[in-house]
């Protein structure tokens, strides 16, 4: 891996943690990471239920955030 692919994962690791953290209902992590389908599903949750599955899926998110910003950047790239 060079320098600038670490620089990359190391910059989507972090905008995606934060995103967790804070839009972790919407999904928005999701969508940095590549996983559309995934993003999909949070995001229809959350609105779909007018904001009782949003909940939900905040915790999920708020919970995935923290995890990857607790990985090692090579954990990150495993995943």
């Amino acid at each position: 891996m060079t320098n600038l692919d670490s620089n990359n994962n190391n910059e989507k690791k972090i905008i995606a943690g934060v995103l967790g953290i804070l839009l972790g209902a919407l999904g928005i992590h999701k969508f940095v990471l590549g996983y559309t389908t995934e993003g999909i599903i949070m995001l229809v949750v959350s609105i779909a239920t007018c904001g009782i599955g949003g909940a939900v899926m905040g915790i999920i998110g708020l919970v995935e955030g923290i995890i990857y910003l607790t990985k090692t950047d090579e954990e990150f790239q495993m995943t």
